[in-house]
């Protein structure tokens, strides 16, 4: 796991220069990157989520664009469009900002529905329909939005089935006292820092994927982690459980996890870090309270609770 570790500390000691603390953020976000996933970052405005998203692109040495959502954006805005050039009296296609590695969409609440249903195809397909063609994406892609969970107005709630295109759900989190005096003796050095172009090279990321592709899986982990998304289903306050795509989602997460564990095996830990931070987002409930998402964290930490841990006794390194 050679490539996933140094991948992994470089950009933590890369991203460390600008943001303080996060590091488990920071840390979900290298997983989301393996694991060809997108990120959502709930919190509330002044946090650092896009100084992080801006400074994490940067140490990745990745092409980076940042679009401002607001209620008249439209999916063309997204994705591009075709305009007559005159001069060559033929219809062309101007790309949109999509076409990029790390593709920053902050407060994408403020977008309206048909505007979030732009990117289901990008971060799905990784690709961008037009007028009957299709475009693919860059490679790595991958999204990192932002929402602000407090307000609501001039908001619309991001759809079950663009929820579920985010592999990870966190937040930045208030810092620490110890974390906010670094800060603030940061900001008497330089008002705006920004991190180190990285030693990390495209090649390098394509190897950290392919060992996170090769971590084992016992069938008992296997089982383990599928008793916990049904068992989601199963509550009688939830309207909508984890999907298959969300099972699917957890393992990958746990494989990444364990790679940057420096392990090539799965461990039930490895499940249960990444349980919360996959599947808590994912859970619909019949009654849509105001801060669902802490009620999917509860429902899912009760759920670890209650799903019988496979045995120690078993050899989960075993092939």
């Amino acid at each position: 796991m050679r490539a996933v570790e140094y991948l992994c500390k470089t950009i933590k000691e890369r991203v460390g220069t600008v943001i303080v603390g996060k590091e488990h953020v920071i840390e979900l976000a290298v997983i989301a990157l393996l694991c060809d996933g997108h990120m959502l970052l709930d919190d509330v405005p002044g946090t650092g989520k896009t100084v992080l998203a801006k400074t994490f692109a940067r140490a990745l040495s990745l092409d980076f664009k940042r679009v401002q959502c607001v209620p008249d954006m439209l999916s063309s805005d997204l994705v591009g469009v075709n305009f007559f050039d005159m001069k060559c009296s033929e219809f062309r296609f101007v790309r949109g900002p999509v076409f990029t590695n790390v593709l920053l969409v902050d407060e994408i609440n403020r977008a309206m529905p048909k505007t979030q249903s732009g990117l289901l195809e990008c971060m799905e397909e990784r690709q961008v329909s037009v007028d009957g063609v299709t475009y693919r994406l860059d490679e790595p892609f991958m999204v990192i939005a932002t929402q602000n969970p407090v307000e609501t107005k001039g908001t619309f709630a991001l759809p079950e089935a663009q929820l579920d295109r985010f592999l990870i759900k966190t937040s930045m989190g208030y810092p620490t006292h110890s974390e906010n005096v670094e800060i603030l003796s940061r900001m008497l050095v330089t008002e705006r820092g920004e991190a180190e172009t990285s030693a990390v090279s495209s090649e390098d990321i394509r190897q950290a994927k392919e060992e996170v592709r090769s971590v084992y899986v016992h069938r008992d982990l296997l089982v383990y982690a599928a008793s916990i998304c049904e068992a989601t289903r199963r509550e009688k306050d939830v309207l909508l459980g984890a999907s298959p795509r969300a099972m699917i989602a957890l393992v990958r997460v746990a494989r990444a996890h364990a790679a940057i564990s420096g392990r090539d095996y799965v461990l039930p830990d490895d499940i249960k870090a990444a349980a919360i931070p996959v599947l808590a987002h994912r859970i619909v409930f019949q009654n849509q309270f105001f801060h669902k998402g802490e009620l999917g964290r509860e429902l899912i930490s009760s759920v670890l609770d209650r799903t019988p841990v496979p045995s120690e006794e078993i050899d989960f390194a075993s092939r």
